[in-house]
């Protein structure tokens, strides 16, 4: 039995978005249950043989600061929710709240895996060939210097050969060429280091990619700071919303837009079908003693959804092991945490 922590509070919609997800998902999965964390008043009306009923008196809000989530709201659904994690109550977590508070909470409660400076937010977004491409960082580190951007490869190989089924999947340094002498000096020494880890059997090292490599499909991963893989990621999401906007402003028109509209509508809702980031929702945070899954802040029912399967995947096919397993092997390369990755603690336990 695959046991899964669920945030019902978080998010825009909250329990009227995580409570149908939930119970979806429940029977669509026989092998899974699930612990519902929240307020008991307002999850007492869900019934269900593999549920259980978590309390959790506060909720965490979407603009509420780190220092909020970690120091003064010690109750809340998206920390009560972690902690099962790491109790050993579930196999991973699942929350559509606020992103910052639940990466500070997750790397207090469960500390980073030895070996990693700085946890990654990895998401796949779709790509040409049908399937997708899994992206990070996703803006959990906005600076990152070369061995960030090697740890986040050896990450997302492990997350993706769990996932996918793909033992050497192919990682991309996102960079403004292919050749080894363009980029900043951050991303050259960064290719050096990847090259290495190729060559000791670490990673399955493409080179450099650029940016319309991640939706052509050209390597199974791409690598890159916090920063543009967030603008990467709002980006796909603009394309589906543009998609659908002039779907329906074309329809809206006059007869003669309308028909033309008709026309190619087959194509072009297909295509947005394809990159609805609705059927990818649901990023890892990669790096952790622990599973913890993110999933879009406005998600409806079927993108939670979407969610519960991607971290009941991952607990079904031990990625936690397998990236420990990853960064043992790639260790020699590692440097291990700066000092900048205590100021959690202090912040805390004030």
């Amino acid at each position: 039995m695959t046991t899964l922590a669920i945030d019902c509070m978080g998010g825009d919609h909250g329990l009227r978005v995580t409570l149908p997800a939930c119970r979806r998902f429940l029977d669509a999965h026989p092998d899974a249950s699930l612990l519902l964390v929240g307020a008991g008043e307002a999850l007492s009306g869900f019934q269900h043989p593999r549920a259980t009923v978590v309390h959790a008196a506060e909720v965490v809000a979407m603009d509420d600061a780190v220092e909020v989530a970690l120091r003064k709201k010690k109750n809340s659904s998206m920390r009560v929710a972690i902690q099962q994690v790491k109790e050993g109550k579930a196999q991973a977590a699942v929350s559509a709240g606020n992103t910052g508070a639940l990466m500070a909470l997750a790397r207090y409660l469960l500390k980073t895996v030895d070996g990693i400076d700085r946890p990654a937010i990895a998401y796949p977004l779709p790509n040409a060939k049908g399937g997708a491409t899994t992206v990070l960082d996703l803006g959990a580190n906005v600076d990152c210097n070369e061995q960030h951007l090697l740890q986040f490869a050896v990450m997302g190989s492990a997350l993706v050969s769990a996932l996918n089924g793909k033992e050497q999947p192919t990682v991309g340094l996102l960079n403004i060429g292919e050749e080894i002498i363009k980029g900043n000096e951050v991303i050259k020494r960064a290719g050096e280091l990847l090259r290495s880890a190729a060559a000791a059997g670490d990673l399955n090292f493409h080179g450099n990619v650029e940016g319309n490599d991640i939706f052509k499909g050209t390597t199974d991963i791409v690598v890159c700071d916090g920063f543009v893989g967030n603008v990467a990621l709002k980006t796909s999401e603009g394309l589906a919303s543009m998609i659908g906007g002039f779907l329906r402003e074309e329809f809206s028109r006059n007869i003669f837009t309308k028909v033309a509209a008709l026309a190619v509508y087959p194509v072009l809702a297909a295509f947005k079908n394809r990159v609805d980031y609705r059927r990818y929702n649901g990023a890892a945070l990669l790096g952790l003693r622990g599973l913890v899954f993110k999933s879009h802040g406005s998600a409806d029912d079927f993108a939670f959804g979407q969610a519960l399967v991607r971290a009941y995947d991952a607990a079904r096919n031990n990625l936690l092991d397998r990236v420990q397993a990853r960064i043992a092997h790639a260790k020699p390369l590692l440097v291990g945490p700066s000092p900048d990755a205590q100021p959690l603690e202090a912040i805390a336990s004030e």
